[in-house]
């Protein structure tokens, strides 16, 4: 399962929104991974997620799979959306 995301944030995915990401996930038991650009991180990382240097205004994927793959994504696109991280494509 896979859903794609606009970053909206001004600042882009750096410290405070890749935490409230990787902290949203990590309780969930699938796989979870980020894709950008090319390049494709452990979503559950924090390094991974802001090695990627996501810019405001970029697109990303975030692809699961697991037992709880329906329930991370719909987990990752609330916090998107409360948070002010991004908005679902």
């Amino acid at each position: 399962m896979k859903k794609q995301f606009t970053i909206t944030t001004t600042e882009g995915l750096h410290a405070r929104p890749s935490t409230l990401l990787v902290q949203a996930v990590i309780p969930y038991t699938s796989e979870v991974q980020l894709s950008y650009n090319g390049r494709t991180v452990n979503l559950k990382s924090i390094m991974g997620v802001m090695s990627l240097g996501v810019p405001s205004g970029s697109t990303i994927t975030i692809s699961s799979d697991g037992a709880d793959a329906e329930k991370l994504l719909e987990k990752v696109a609330t916090v998107m959306t409360t948070e002010g991280i991004g908005l679902e494509c």
